[in-house]
């Protein structure tokens, strides 16, 4: 149910500043507010008390974002309060982040390979995917994984390829293990 919550909530900023041309700008707003509420515990939990009012609690919001963000964003903030969703706000910027960066054709790619990769090595790695994928850009996500043996993973969305040496072992020992030898 929360999920649906959140894409429902997400998907309508989405269109209003598609609709307004404004999706750069909530995109950084969203960002900055995600930010603000993770790295601030006790505004999460005044704004999630059943004790304060809906106005104190918008009063509270205007104080801190009326003049930082866009209308659309602040507008976007006040009604979740209005509706008592401010505890759905970090999964619903998520969702919205989420459906810009495929709007504008941004993916993420976690890479995990058997050492540390060098920047030109990085670098060929865009490229190719660049070149083979509809993205435009990418966000990487690096890590390193010394049983991989050898070569990398790559993951986007769920799409994996596996060129490490460990899978390839593995294949070779399960293609082995099927002979019969008679």
């Amino acid at each position: 149910m929360a999920k649906l919550v959140a894409k429902v909530y997400a998907d309508a900023l989405f269109e209003l500043g598609l609709d307004n041309g404004m999706l750069d700008v909530i995109y950084d707003e969203a960002y900055a507010v995600k930010d603000i509420f993770l790295n601030n515990n006790s505004l999460r939990d005044i704004l999630e008390s059943p004790k304060l009012s809906t106005e104190n609690k918008k009063e509270l919001v205007k104080d801190i974002f009326s003049d930082r963000l866009s209308s659309q964003s602040y507008g976007f903030l006040m009604e979740l309060i209005e509706k008592n969703r401010q505890k759905d706000l970090i999964s619903i910027l998520d969702h919205l982040v989420d459906k810009i960066k495929e709007y504008k054709k941004i993916g993420r790619v976690y890479i995990t390979s058997a050492y540390e990769l060098g920047d030109s090595e990085k670098s060929s790695i865009e490229e190719k995917l660049l070149a083979t994928t509809d993205y435009k850009s990418f966000e990487f996500v690096y890590s390193v994984d010394e049983s991989l043996i050898g070569g990398c993973t790559i993951r986007i969305k769920d799409r994996i390829i596996d060129s490490s040496i460990k899978t390839k072992l593995y294949n070779i020992k399960r293609d082995l293990s099927r002979l019969q030898i008679s």
